[in-house]
């Protein structure tokens, strides 16, 4: 029998702002009873440190350098085939409330929509003002009309008509109304949170505002590419402030409310597992849940996302839930990519995989093992710097290289990361040009190399010998 499949997806969420990751600072139940009741995989590597890239190697099961949505603000190319759009074509009945970004949305623009496959379309970029067909604004101005025209912060609204409120209440509507009851299903919930700028509803905030919260890693960019120390000035995209503009208190106003972002996200998943328990749809419904990519969150004197490759800006949850096939309380410490969630998808559903994925049923199963390795790839996405920041990462055992590509017309010595997880969890001490890490480094950087030829694009067939 052919599953459901219910995704749910947050956005910056780090790997570690989840209770059942170890975090003894955040309030996760409902995620945690998910991680309990099924597989958390504990080295989940995103595509992209930035939001379109990531999404749109989620929907294609293909890396950053093949599928073409290099950076935020570009479209994937007509041509490129999502999941979605596979299991619509065999039988499923598809959904998604929320974000997509697989297209430009800056400015109030509306997200020009690809060959999705979705049935139910209930799009909402963020939940800020823009476009008007935002789905978000038109239930909030149909449940609140009094907030319209009014100054407004979205981010603080009371729970009960919150955006993540709001994804949720469409995401038990689709469960228990609005679904195709002859037909599997697919849905997608993609919340915005724990997105910038950071803020929650105030009975959130209060939960964590007077705990003794943990303090960022320290600052140790003297030993980094120059780039970092640039980005802890003005983040992601020169619109948000940067580290060394914040006081400590305020840092720890923005973790609280980083956590309480998660905490409201995380009532929402219970709301929507409980309604799959009621509908009897539990037993039967692959879920999955997941986010876009990380959050610096002031460690290594840096904000939110972009040119860096630090585990908390590209690792990040995954959980996998399946009843009967994938043992309760299974912890996976193989690396794993963004990708393989995708291909992990269809397999459920009995259809071939797109792209690069990789089913990771077996590995919840201890059936097979992985691939080994992770590569994330940053291709100047945003940030106003001089030079245009191109970056390249690849984990392997417990080595993680990162290299900073310049001009081929530049004289410029080339730079680059080399740390040692095993060593330097925290990857406080750079080893790039440490002389007895010389040749791991070249080791790593040749692998990398074939990597990238191996994952070139080669889909046009071959016809003749010439």
């Amino acid at each position: 029998m052919r599953p459901n499949v219910l995704l749910l997806c947050t956005d910056q969420q780090r790997f570690s702002a989840l209770s059942a990751s170890g975090n003894d600072e955040i309030e996760t139940p409902n995620l945690d009873r998910l991680a309990a009741q099924g597989a958390l995989f504990e080295n989940c590597y995103v595509q992209n440190p930035v939001c379109g890239p990531s999404r749109a190697s989620l929907m294609t099961s293909r890396y950053v350098h093949q599928h073409g949505l290099w950076a935020n603000g570009v479209g994937l190319p007509e041509h490129e085939r999502l999941f979605s759009k596979e299991l619509a074509d065999a039988g499923y009945d598809c959904g998604l409330v929320g974000k997509f970004h697989l297209n430009a949305c800056f400015g109030g623009r509306s997200e020009k929509r690809h060959d999705d496959g979705f049935r139910v379309f209930r799009w909402a970029h963020d939940p800020y003002p823009g476009s008007s067909e935002n789905e978000y604004h038109r239930w909030l101005h149909t449940v609140r009309p009094d907030l319209a025209g009014t100054e407004v912060d979205y981010d603080t609204l009371p729970a009960e008509i919150h955006y993540s409120h709001w994804i949720g209440e469409q995401t038990i509507d689709f469960l228990t109304r609005s679904r195709d009851r002859d037909k599997p299903f697919l849905f997608i919930a993609n919340f915005f949170d724990p997105h910038h700028g950071f803020g929650a509803p105030e009975d959130y905030v209060r939960r964590y505002r007077d705990k003794a919260l943990s303090r960022p890693l320290p600052d140790d960019l003297a030993g980094k590419p120059a780039i970092q120390t640039e980005a802890s000035h003005a983040s992601y995209a020169g619109h948000a402030r940067g580290f060394t503009s914040y006081s400590p208190e305020e840092l720890q106003e923005v973790k609280a409310a980083y956590y309480a972002m998660v905490t409201l996200v995380d009532d929402q998943v219970g709301r929507i597992l409980d309604a799959l328990d009621a509908e009897g749809l539990s037993d039967d419904t692959l879920v999955v849940f997941t986010s876009d990519h990380g959050e610096m969150l002031g460690d290594h004197a840096l904000m939110l996302k972009g040119p860096m490759m630090y585990e908390q800006a590209v690792r990040v949850p995954l959980i996998l839930r399946r009843p009967s096939v994938i043992p309760a309380g299974t912890r996976n410490t193989e690396l794993v990519q963004w990708i393989d969630v995708g291909a992990t998808i269809l397999a459920a559903a009995g259809l071939p995989p797109l792209g690069e994925g990789q089913d990771l049923l077996p590995l919840a199963t201890n059936r097979a093992a992985g691939r080994g390795w992770a590569l994330s790839e940053y291709r100047n996405s945003g940030h106003p710097y001089p030079e245009p920041v191109h970056l390249t990462m690849l984990r392997r055992d417990q080595w993680k290289l990162v290299v900073q590509h310049s001009s081929p017309a530049t004289t410029r010595e080339r730079t680059g990361e080399l740390y040692d997880l095993t060593a330097d969890p925290n990857e406080l001490q750079n080893l790039w040009d440490d002389p007895l890490h010389r040749d791991i480094r070249t080791e790593l950087q040749e692998f990398l190399l074939d990597v990238l030829v191996a994952t070139e694009d080669r889909s046009q067939e071959r016809v003749a010998d010439w």
